[in-house]
């Protein structure tokens, strides 16, 4: 199964075979924890589970570690095989913010060793755009044993991690946020602006079409033609979810040596001494 799958091949398999899906609602708003869930309840993929990125999926908040830090493993797989997921099921991630959400939701399982994982192109609106069938039902699924792993492929690094790489040459930084974030010329969810010093800024909705739809692979090796493949990149975002899109669109394009920084910006300006760029620099 490929990353990302269009809204017409996943009706088509469900179709033939329901029972070898797991689908995951991944609807969420930073803003509003709850929105994602009343979304989900209006209406949503039959059959779909709904997951909240900040309650679910995410430890509780703390000094450090970010907006929202990683959940534990033994929390992870609670959650996830609550949700049905075992290594015979095909997991279809979607959301309705590009991507973003479900990116994270998919780099978690990717992560902790599950083949077999996409995200829907476009998400919930392109479904509900092609007249494929909404509903309101809540699904009971048969829980299973989500065995958590360890994949070598999806590195995470921390705070110490990323200070150490300021003086190497041979780790790149990029910064998944909006550019006037980036810049420190606003910030309306953490409470300094500004970026990590050196890091290159790389809006993650750049690996998207105008109409919302994943570059393809050839495009996005364009995209990120600038970098040098044979270094280690290491993406952060505010809070490690939008940098989820960029990890994925990197590995996709071939670079070899990606690594997530899970606490992101949130997780760095909760450390004082940490240094704060702002403009292009």
């Amino acid at each position: 199964m490929e990353e990302i799958v269009t809204v017409s091949w996943l009706n088509d398999r469900l179709q033939e075979n329901a029972d070898e899906f797991v689908l995951i609602d991944a609807r969420y708003d930073l803003a509003d924890s709850g929105a994602g869930e009343r979304l989900y309840q209006k209406g949503h993929l039959p059959g779909a589970i709904f997951l909240n990125l900040g309650k679910e999926l995410a430890a509780p908040v703390k000094e450090h570690g970010g907006r929202h830090p990683l959940p534990e493993r033994g929390k992870l797989e609670k959650v996830f095989g609550e949700a049905g997921i075992a290594p015979d099921k095909k997991v279809v991630i979607y959301d309705d913010q590009g991507g973003m959400m479900a990116s994270r939701v998919w780099w978690m399982l990717k992560r902790h060793g599950h083949r077999e994982a996409a995200i829907l192109d476009r998400g919930f609106s392109a479904w509900k755009e092609a007249g494929f069938e909404v509903t309101t039902d809540v699904p009971e699924p048969t829980v299973k044993s989500f065995q958590a792993g360890q994949n070598s492929e999806w590195p995470v690094v921390d705070a110490d991690y990323v200070k150490a790489a300021l003086n190497n040459d041979e780790i790149l930084l990029i910064d998944s946020r909006e550019p006037k974030r980036y810049r420190g010329e606003e910030e309306p969810i953490d409470p300094v602006g500004g970026h990590i010093p050196g890091a290159l800024n790389y809006f993650w909705k750049e690996v998207l079409t105008e109409d919302g739809a994943w570059k393809k692979e050839e495009e996005l090796k364009e995209h990120f033609s600038g970098l040098p493949s044979e270094k280690e990149i290491v993406v952060y975002c505010g809070s490690g979810i939008s940098a989820c899109p960029n990890v994925l669109a990197l590995k996709k394009s071939g670079f070899p040596n990606v690594k997530l920084y899970a606490g992101s910006w949130s997780d760095w300006i909760s450390y004082q001494d940490n240094p704060v760029a702002k403009g292009e620099s």
